[in-house]
């Protein structure tokens, strides 16, 4: 008789997926591929309106994980504030660089994104694929955030501007 191990998500667990950001665990479910028996979670990304099935066994390949902890949230605050580096490359290179660190599913690093891309007030205006990255990193943070802290995904971002022009 097989051993039941301990899964390291649940139903209705969120979880980040690195490419794809913050989902909910809706179920875990058996399938036959190619003659293999694979148990897979089942993702739902309600933003997108998309589902992922990420094998059991590859899920901690793939880099997918639990929320970030407060710890890590107050870390990325603190990059939030810092000063924007931006290097002196072309914007082609900055900007695989830029989807690179939100595609990683790493908080800080997202955060360090919105932070080099943020335009206040009174700088000039961002081009179009700055915005779309901008906007991007933006939503996956607020995203994350709102999860942890049981806010919706619109106070999330009010929070993180705030943050950002303090």
């Amino acid at each position: 008789m097989a051993k039941k191990t301990k899964l390291p998500f649940s139903v209705d667990d969120y979880v980040v997926y690195p490419k794809h950001g913050v989902g909910r665990v809706a179920g875990v479910e058996k399938q036959d591929v190619s003659g293999f028996a694979l148990e897979l979670y089942v993702i739902r990304f309600e933003k997108e309106r998309m589902t992922l099935r990420v094998p059991i066994n590859k899920a901690e390949i793939s880099g997918m994980r639990k929320l970030s902890s407060q710890a890590t949230l107050d870390r990325a605050f603190t990059t939030l504030q810092g000063k924007a580096r931006v290097k002196r490359t072309m914007w082609s290179r900055r900007a695989q660089e830029y989807e690179a660190k939100i595609n990683s599913g790493d908080l800080i690093s997202i955060a360090e994104v919105v932070r080099d891309l943020h335009r206040g007030s009174d700088q000039p205006e961002q081009s179009y694929s700055e915005r779309q990255i901008y906007e991007s990193a933006l939503s996956r943070l607020a995203r994350e955030l709102a999860a942890v802290e049981e806010i919706d995904e619109a106070a999330a971002v009010d929070r993180l501007e705030q943050v950002l022009v303090a």
